[in-house]
């Protein structure tokens, strides 16, 4: 697959995932957190917005792999 091809599959990847990941974590968020204190509220906003980071990460260093001679 070429670079050209890997960075276009890469934003649809990295577009479908944030879509997905905030859904999830506004339901997770929604249900479980909201509501129940500042003690449950702040721990899980700074982890919802660290979380899609390792994901984000692998689908950039795969997308930015140099072409196969």
């Amino acid at each position: 697959m070429s670079l050209r091809s890997r960075k276009f599959l890469g934003i649809l990847l990295t577009i479908a995932w944030l879509v997905i990941y905030a859904l999830v974590a506004m339901v997770v968020g929604g249900v479980l957190v909201v509501g129940r204190g500042m003690a449950f509220e702040l721990p899980f906003y700074i982890l919802a917005g660290c979380a899609w980071v390792p994901v984000e990460m692998m689908i950039i260093r795969w997308m930015s792999k140099p072409d196969p001679i």
